[in-house]
């Protein structure tokens, strides 16, 4: 299989890697935790490379692009630990496309995939961990009119996207519904700071005018986990690859007994590990992106693989900076500790390490481990 990415996603990575370096270093990032976790006007820079249409089709104005695109774009983002939530928009414009009828296609993708409008996926709830089964919020019609009530936790950007798909029963099925922020009986409490220095929100429903996109709600639901979780791995891969790098560089000038730390054999082994982490994590990011096309079952077993190996390297290049840098690794002043929180939120983003190992598990058959 020919692993090697073509021209265009190339150039692709190369323009991401631009706009991040230049437009969105760690001052700006810190600047924007410090006013509340999200910036519109950096969404918007986003929006100008016309990363928020990567899976929009070209018939609504984005570009159309595949999973390895979105791959590329995520990692480059991840060495820059932007904020944006970017995967909440290519998981609301992937839903959207892939569920949504043609009508509320041509009422939100277009201002989607020109960065106008913010749409994010609100399914969160107290009390159901990470399972996407679980959910008490309630669907109800009347004329073909539909209304929402519940509480969805930990929104991203709550009080500052446009819209929101929400997950909720009708007639004790799923469905998925589209909600927009403005409207009636829609209540976002104060936006909140995350632990990545990201923004978030409690979002209230009382019966909230709600347009319908799909009845086969948790399928759907499952897809859209399913994408959001091979962004967390492509992301995680851009996280850990520049925490490697500022750690290399921290060991070659950091000076102990008149010699630099990165001549000391033990910090070096500690150094490889951190580095055979990383392209473990790499190949199976790979994996999870080319699977996204995959049958429902074999996508959703090989999502939790690559989870799962993404959580161990996550953790262990996270703590492993920490520890090689000493003290200053933990401070708020310099960067590899905005890198191990990231790592850390990552990890634990649409199902923690523990959560995919369950699903590896549940998902093994008679004859796994058995060799004829």
């Amino acid at each position: 299989m020919d692993f090697d990415f073509s021209d265009d996603q190339s150039q692709l990575r190369e323009a991401v890697r631009k706009w991040v370096d230049k437009g969105y270093d760690f001052e700006r990032r810190r600047a924007i935790v410090n006013a509340g976790g999200f910036n519109r006007a950096a969404y918007g820079e986003v929006a100008d490379l016309s990363l928020t249409g990567l899976y929009v089709g070209e018939d609504h104005g984005g570009l159309g692009l595949g999973t390895v695109e979105a791959m590329v774009v995520l990692e480059e983002l991840g060495r820059g630990i932007v904020l944006e939530p970017l995967a909440q928009t290519l998981i609301c414009s992937a839903v959207l496309q892939t569920h949504a009828p043609a009508s509320l296609q041509s009422a939100w993708l277009p201002s989607i995939a020109e960065g106008q409008s913010l749409v994010v996926l609100a399914h969160h709830e107290r009390g159901a961990r990470h399972s996407l089964s679980r959910c008490t919020a309630e669907a109800k019609e009347d004329g073909g009119q539909w209304t929402v009530t519940g509480t969805k936790s930990i929104v991203p950007a709550g009080d500052q996207a446009d819209a929101f798909i929400v997950p909720a029963l009708a007639g004790g099925q799923m469905a998925l519904f589209l909600v927009e922020r403005g409207a009636a009986g829609v209540q976002t409490a104060g936006g909140y700071l995350t632990q990545d220095g990201a923004r978030a929100a409690e979002v209230s429903l009382s019966s909230s005018p709600a347009q319908l996109i799909t009845l086969s709600g948790l399928q759907a639901l499952e897809e859209a986990a399913d994408i959001g979780s091979a962004c967390v791995c492509a992301e995680g891969v851009g996280v850990m690859d520049r925490t490697l790098a500022i750690t290399v560089e921290y060991m070659n000038t950091r000076k102990q007994f008149g010699v630099a730390i990165a001549s000391f054999q033990a910090l070096r082994h500690r150094v490889a590990d951190m580095k055979m982490q990383l392209e473990l994590a790499r190949s199976m990011s790979y994996y999870a992106s080319l699977k996204l096309q995959a049958p429902q079952a074999e996508r959703r077993q090989a999502i939790a693989r690559a989870r799962y190996q993404l959580g161990v390297a996550m953790r262990l290049v996270g703590q492993s900076a920490v520890q090689l840098h000493g003290g200053i690794g933990v401070t708020d002043e310099y960067i590899v500790s905005h890198c191990f929180k990231k790592l850390t939120q990552l990890e634990m983003t649409f199902g923690d390490t523990l959560h995919h190992l369950g699903e590896v598990s549940a998902r093994m058959k008679e004859t796994a481990g058995v060799f004829a």
